[in-house]
């Protein structure tokens, strides 16, 4: 008996090299149209190799069947200057009645039979491709995660750096960007904060560090919920890596102790932070916009008597008690340069014996010009002085009456002082207007208002001569120059001044 067997149809089975294509794109999780485009690029240069490398050839690989189909394109021309690139007009139109000049010719080349070095230079190419392919997925993928903290695995430990995988890609985190200290070997678990990457593809992917200020940022934000919903703010960061760093947090929150916060129930979360970063202290502060508050805060644990500010220069002398000296510069100065950071203002410590003694100074340069140009002892001078005035224009500029006030003077010694006062001023003015003429001093200097008359003297005679010349002065320039007619605040201030004619849109050199 025969029995007859129903002949089935089967579907179309994909050609080899789309296998191929599907089952690599899968395990690279890139599109499969990547890896085709990528053998294209691979079989373009034996193409070109086999047919001429001056051709104008392409290679397209069929998305439906495989076949691989190599094309020499060429130019149609009235006349040939390019044998290879350009064709007749009338031999174009063998190959399509339509042809006209200027337009192109695509002849199809018989396909190439591999050999095994055409074959190995084909892959070498493809998993070039495929590996840029792969890395630009993965670039795209951390892009958005720059900033934040992520974990891996060491895969590598040398001299100078460490491998650590992440994922299907990898990271480097220099030595210098890791805590001193700190070891790592194989197969050990690293949280590392994400700073960038890589270009050179010969380089692991991503950027890695446990030294950057935001990394402890970011690990405030895991361990505190008001940091992590931005109810608590970290608004800068300074660090001594694996030693000590300050912490400077402000809230909106007038109910929320936003140091508290971050220190936690005994301790507990900013124990967890610097457990994280090998035992590095901290120290959290709090943020104000008043810098002078600001800085007394970061100088913690010190205690800080008054600070002088020095806007022009950005410089600030934090007068402290004796016995805090030692506290407010910290072992090897690190106290006050994580403070310096942390605020982004130079500072500088200096007891109140140091800073009594400054204010002397300026008292003794003060009471002498009022004993030579008033002619009075000293015990005169320093009434006046207590009084609030600093200069002999100043005296000369208010009333007897106002002078009668001041406590153990007379009508009759105001007056005297008063009219001492008034040709001191008088004689100076005459004497400085002969100077300023000598020197040739420019107008804008001599007729400034925050300039008195005593300390534009002293600045002719040190060869400043425009007001220009007073604001590339330094702070401490102008303090040595003035010899005591100014605080260092007051010059500070000063040079501040005189430069902001500078952004003046009507301001000329």
């Amino acid at each position: 008996m025969k029995i007859n067997i129903e002949e089935k149809k089967h579907p179309t089975v994909k050609s080899e090299l789309l296998q191929v294509a599907e089952i690599v794109a899968k395990d690279k999780e890139i599109s499969q149209e990547e890896i085709l485009k990528a053998m294209e690029a691979a079989i373009l240069p034996i193409a070109q190799l086999k047919y001429g490398n001056k051709k104008n050839l392409t290679v397209n690989i069929d998305r439906l069947n495989g076949a691989i189909n190599i094309k020499w394109i060429r130019r149609v021309v009235d006349t040939i200057n390019d044998e290879d690139n350009e064709i007749l007009l009338r031999d174009a139109k063998r190959f399509d009645v339509n042809a006209k000049v200027g337009g192109e010719i695509q002849n199809k080349l018989p396909p190439i039979a591999f050999s095994r070095t055409m074959a190995s230079t084909a892959r070498n190419i493809i998993i070039s491709k495929v590996k840029a392919a792969e890395r630009n997925n993965q670039a795209k993928e951390f892009s958005s995660r720059i900033g934040d903290i992520i974990s891996g695995i060491v895969n590598r430990v040398d001299y100078s750096e460490i491998i650590i995988d992440i994922g299907k890609t990898s990271g480097v985190i220099r030595k210098s960007e890791t805590i001193p200290n700190e070891t790592f070997k194989m197969g050990d678990r690293i949280k590392v904060l994400l700073c960038g990457l890589n270009k050179d593809p010969s380089m692991p992917l991503l950027q890695l560090s446990r030294t950057h200020p935001n990394f402890l940022k970011k690990l405030f934000a895991q361990e505190v919920p008001e940091v992590y919903d931005n109810i608590i703010k970290i608004v800068s960061v300074a660090r001594d890596p694996g030693s000590k760093a300050k912490v400077a947090v402000t809230t909106n929150d007038p109910n929320i102790d936003c140091v508290g916060a971050c220190v936690g129930p005994k301790g507990v979360r900013v124990q967890s932070v610097s457990e994280e970063l090998k035992g590095e202290k901290i120290d959290i502060v709090k943020w104000s916009d008043d810098i002078a508050t600001f800085i007394v805060n970061s100088l913690s644990p010190a205690k800080v008597t008054r600070v002088i500010i020095d806007e022009s220069e950005q410089k600030v002398d934090a007068v402290v008690p004796n016995d805090q000296l030692s506290a407010a510069i910290g072992r090897r100065g690190q106290n006050i340069r994580l403070a310096s950071n942390l605020t982004g203002w130079a500072i500088n410590a200096i007891t109140e014996e140091a800073d009594l003694e400054n204010k002397n100074k300026e008292t003794v340069a003060i009471v002498k010009i009022f004993k030579e140009g008033l002619d009075v002892d000293e015990t005169i001078a320093h009434v006046l002085l207590n009084e609030g005035y600093i200069s002999i224009s100043e005296i000369s500029e208010v009333t007897i009456e106002e002078l009668s006030n001041i406590e153990g003077f007379d009508e009759a010694l105001a007056t005297e002082i008063h009219n001492r006062a008034l040709l001191y001023v008088e004689n100076k003015r005459k004497a400085l207007l002969e100077l300023c003429k000598e020197k040739k001093v420019s107008n804008d200097l001599m007729n400034y208002e925050l300039i008195r008359p005593e300390l534009l003297e002293v600045l002719v005679k040190a060869g400043v001569l425009k007001l220009d010349d007073l604001g590339n002065l330094s702070t401490d320039e102008l303090l040595e120059i003035s010899d005591g007619l100014l605080t260092k605040q007051e010059a500070g201030t000063l040079i501040l001044k005189v430069r902001e004619r500078w952004f003046s849109s009507d301001y000329k050199r």
